[in-house]
């Protein structure tokens, strides 16, 4: 799918154009954003913008060369954009391609950050002035989006929290399935901020000419230093968590471990009266006695209580 937009009056729109008229249409956007090209828009977009389409592949290289460069095409930046899907975060790296006159966007999935400058090119509250500008207010918006995340996962973090140091009655093994999920969640913003923080480096590398944006992509810069220092304290405290969950499970375990050994000892002394009662000799003196049977059943029981007795005493139970 191609989606085309113009930079009108300092704002960003997005023109409406049918199947047919994309070819026409498309030398005069500002960006063409292409979301999973299918071989018939890959064709267009080669023949009539003088470019190579990246494919996945090369999208999803993780050298900082093949992520990162110039060519005769423009500056090339793939990008890590996050995703969310059945609550997991995932990353999908998207092709950015920053030309003179245009700026080209290839993706494989529906991200959030290009749904909201869609909506937000809807209502003109997009200001942009050139392609630079465009791509730098795509990562604006990436990042703040990144930023609502973790406050996403703080706020999951202070429920599970709870869930671990106060309830009582919570189930422990949900806890550490819910701060597995907290964790991977966080390692993938993580790589974002990371790769994003290249990014950004890059382009203020060869956007030195224009001050208006470096002054813009310093304060991502600043943003992102804070996010990733926000992003260490999240792991830390996950860690916590995760030791603690683990530790109480543990805590648990040994208590039922504990009564069944307590509960051994107790019943070893009367089971040991028991076997002893239980041989059969030719001569026990206690098989006459009268009262020989209450004598070893109270034995028995005096043999039971007295252990029991005694770890009450020494407060083990």
């Amino acid at each position: 799918m191609l989606r085309l937009f113009r930079i009108a009056d300092g704002l960003i729109k997005e023109v409406n154009v049918s199947p047919d008229e994309v070819a026409e249409q498309i030398h005069q956007a500002d960006w063409v954003d292409a979301q999973e090209p299918d071989e018939q828009e890959r064709a267009l977009l080669q023949s009539l913008l003088q470019i190579d389409i990246p494919e996945s592949d090369d999208v999803e290289e993780i050298e900082a060369s093949a992520r990162c460069f110039v060519d005769q095409a423009g500056i090339h930046v793939h990008s890590l954009f996050l995703t969310q899907s059945d609550g997991r975060h995932s990353t999908v790296s998207v092709a950015c391609i920053l030309q003179h006159e245009r700026l080209i966007t290839i993706r494989e999935d529906d991200l959030a950050d290009f749904r909201l400058t869609r909506m937000r090119a809807r209502r003109g509250q997009v200001e942009c002035h050139n392609p630079a500008e465009l791509l730098v207010t795509l990562f604006e918006q990436k990042v703040e989006n990144h930023a609502d995340n973790v406050e996403d996962i703080h706020r999951q973090l202070e429920q599970v929290s709870y869930l671990v140091l106060e309830d009582e009655e919570a189930e422990l093994e949900d806890a550490i399935s819910q701060l597995a999920k907290l964790e991977d969640s966080n390692g993938r913003i993580r790589l974002c901020l990371m790769d994003t923080q290249r990014d950004i480096s890059f382009l203020l590398r060869h956007l030195r000419s224009r001050q208006e944006l470096v002054e813009t992509c310093r304060e991502i810069m600043r943003d992102i230093e804070t996010l990733m220092s926000h992003n260490t304290f999240l792991f830390e405290k996950i860690n916590f968590l995760m030791d603690s969950t683990q530790g109480f499970i543990n805590i648990e375990q040994n208590q039922i471990i504990k009564i069944f050994s307590i509960a051994a000892v107790v019943f070893l002394p009367p089971t040991l009266v028991a076997s002893i009662y239980g041989m059969n000799f030719s001569y026990m003196p206690e098989l006459k006695w009268l009262l020989g049977y209450p004598w070893a059943i109270g034995l028995m029981i005096c043999s039971g209580i007295a252990p029991y007795w005694y770890f009450k005493r020494k407060g083990w139970l």
